[in-house]
């Protein structure tokens, strides 16, 4: 089951490195991390989305990621009303007839030209995950030439009471 676990973090060295070691070790299967300086200075908050079998062990793992020394706060926001993006840039094989077709394509999916070429057109999208993923979906028999995601990065929707780790409740990613 997939769980979306978020770590704010001191902005320092080896920090990445330590947290995703001790997942590692647990033998989480990683499925994204995306990264990035948050409104504070010298702060960070990392966003996992993680395959977990157990419950009892991804609490084991997030109680051992809060005693670590640069973790902050550590949060499963699976169950909880969140805002999750995810980004995704596209390049395709294009030449100039097949543009307008490909257009048609991407603008239900409110994605973006971001480059032309000759050969190619570059395409941005964000949104949810199986947003990003349908339209690649479609994009993939014009011929994807080069394919770059962010992976799912997430904060709690609005104003939500914070709850303590050993109140966290585990069910399926939906």
């Amino acid at each position: 089951m997939k769980r979306i676990i978020t770590a704010t973090v001191q902005n320092r060295s080896g920090v990445l490195n330590r947290i995703t070691g001790l997942l590692q070790k647990r033998q989480f299967n990683i499925e994204s991390i995306s990264v990035g300086r948050t409104e504070t200075e010298g702060i960070s908050k990392m966003t996992f989305v993680v395959d977990v079998e157990d419950n009892q062990k991804l609490e084991q793992v997030t109680k051992q990621l809060n005693k670590q020394i640069d973790v902050l706060k550590v949060s499963d926001i699976t169950d909880k009303a969140i805002v999750a993006r995810e980004l995704a840039l596209i390049k395709i094989v294009s030449n100039s007839q097949l543009r307008s077709e490909i257009q048609g394509i991407i603008e239900p999916f409110r994605a973006t030209v971001i480059d032309v070429s000759k050969d190619t057109l570059s395409v941005q999208v964000t949104g949810k995950s199986d947003k990003v993923e349908a339209l690649i979906d479609l994009l993939r028999p014009y011929g994807i030439k080069e394919l770059a995601r962010t992976g799912v990065t997430a904060f709690l929707r609005g104003q939500q009471p914070q709850q303590s780790q050993e109140n966290v409740s585990f069910s399926l990613l939906n």
